[in-house]
């Protein structure tokens, strides 16, 4: 279904109607009571991130290894990714699990004959075939998941990108994980995404990949753990989802013409009565490169988000208000945050610059001001905690230049709304480009060099106990 139900409609009337209304009968205080409306909402943000990187400061505790490994399948939908497959294929030979219950799919495109070749020629693990999709549409990865999912014999599955280097033992975990659930609800777990160093000599690629991987390291790190100790659902990451297949399979598996298909799955689930939870075994990730890439990326996940809000707000009742909550204070708010920091930005850049001119002190007031920088210092705090637990890289000349990157979301935000009208499924690929990480596919060397850098949280076997991060 596309475009707004009747009682979306009918919200948005009303609430247009009610400002319409006070504009009228309180023409002079209706602008200060917005800002203090504003301003208590930026403070709502404020404290529950800092309430998340309390809640996630201690990572959830180890079940023992179930008796027998259940059988698994691991899922890698790729699409013009002829440069990487070579080495994806490396890395996912070196998951740590039974052989013998392993079922290893590398979903291509029936048109995309470079990477069916390149994939063919690359040396496989027995466990690891390939299955081609027939032509159709969308042509969208969840569709490609949606074909892969009716050919999955594993009891658990799991997915990954073309530039993904998950933990060796992130299967264990997950299947230890599930098998150690009391009352069978828990039916996703998503693995941290951590994105690795830039190694760009380009100073603005490199700018782009510290800001990724602080703001990736803010949400796995901190976010996503602090929501699943609250219980609550929240958007999964677009690889490294675990899921138990008879669930994924009953809630009708991914939404094939979503643009962010895995944030809307783990409301959907919730909305069905599941439960999500989180692992500490990570997935390493490539950052985006130059702005021409990353600019794509951000602008397909933006019109996901709005997607996935558009319809999680059809019947909002499915989710309960614990699920409605949830899905303001992360896509909502997410939203939110990208159109509002560019403008943000520009206000305090010409208050300054005006008032610098005139030769006069900055005029602004004190409580949307007050309230910005609180919200800025919540949101370097996260990205800083998380950024340490993560072991990437995250400085105070990081944290000067966030605010410009932050407005670079902004624009996102203005091409993801155009998108949405003009071609709201299209799909932007993200281009992939092989690990410039020196003897990056030596067996066991990267993760030991990335993971050794992470000592606060569980994520090599090498590793000892997580310690809490305050």
């Amino acid at each position: 279904m596309r475009g707004l139900v009747p009682l979306q409609i009918a919200l948005l009337a009303a609430l247009a109607a009610a400002f319409a209304a006070a504009l009228h009968v309180w023409p002079a205080s209706l602008p200060e009571w917005l800002v203090i409306g504003s301003a208590i909402a930026f403070l709502i943000v404020a404290a529950w991130r800092i309430a998340l990187i309390l809640l996630s400061a201690t990572p959830p505790r180890q079940p023992p290894p179930p008796t027998q490994w259940p059988r698994y399948t691991v899922l890698a939908a790729l699409h013009d990714e002829a440069a990487v497959v070579g080495q994806l294929i490396d890395r996912l030979a070196r998951i740590d699990y039974p052989p013998d219950r392993l079922q290893g799919l590398l979903v291509l495109e029936a048109h995309d004959q470079p990477t069916i070749v390149a994939a063919r020629a690359a040396p496989r693990p027995a466990w690891l075939d390939i299955l081609v999709v027939p032509p159709g549409a969308p042509q969208t990865k969840p569709r490609a998941l949606n074909f892969a999912l009716g050919q999955a014999t594993g009891e658990l599955l799991t997915v990954y990108d073309a530039e993904d280097a998950p933990d060796p033992l992130q299967l264990r975990e997950a299947a230890a994980r599930f098998a150690a659930d009391p009352g069978r609800r828990l039916a996703c777990l998503q693995a941290p995404l951590r994105v690795r160093p830039p190694q760009d000599p380009d100073r603005r690629s490199r700018f782009l990949g510290r800001q990724f991987a602080a703001e990736y390291a803010s949400l796995f790190e901190t976010t996503l753990p602090g929501m699943a100790r609250l219980d609550l659902p929240f958007p999964l990451g677009g690889t490294s989802n675990h899921f138990r297949v008879d669930v994924l399979r009953a809630v009708g598996g991914w939404d094939a013409w979503n643009v962010t298909e895995d944030a809307d799955l783990g409301f959907r689930l919730w909305s069905h009565g599941w439960r999500l939870g989180v692992l500490t075994r990570p997935t390493w990730e490539t950052p985006p490169g130059q702005l021409a890439d990353w600019l794509p990326q951000r602008t397909r996940w933006l019109k996901g988000y709005m997607q996935t809000l558009g319809v999680h707000t059809r019947r909002p009742w499915r989710l309960g208000w614990r699920g409605v909550a949830a899905l303001a204070m992360t896509v909502g708010v997410g939203l939110i945050s990208a159109a509002a920091h560019g403008l943000s930005l520009a206000w305090v850049i010409t208050a300054v610059l005006v008032s610098a001119m005139a030769g006069l002190s900055p005029d602004t007031p004190a409580l949307p001001l007050s309230v910005l920088v609180l919200g800025a210092a919540a949101a370097w705090l996260s990205c800083l905690i998380g950024a340490r637990r993560a072991g990437v890289p995250y400085g105070p000349a990081d944290m000067l230049m966030a605010p410009g990157y932050w407005s670079l979301l902004s624009l996102a935000f203005a091409h993801a709304a155009w998108r949405l009208v003009r071609e709201p499924f299209a799909w932007d690929k993200t281009t992939h480009r092989p690990d410039p990480l020196p003897r990056a596919d030596v067996p066991g060397e990267t993760h030991a060099a990335l993971d050794g850098t992470a000592p606060l949280r569980l994520s090599a076997g090498h590793a000892a106990a997580p310690e809490p991060v305050a």
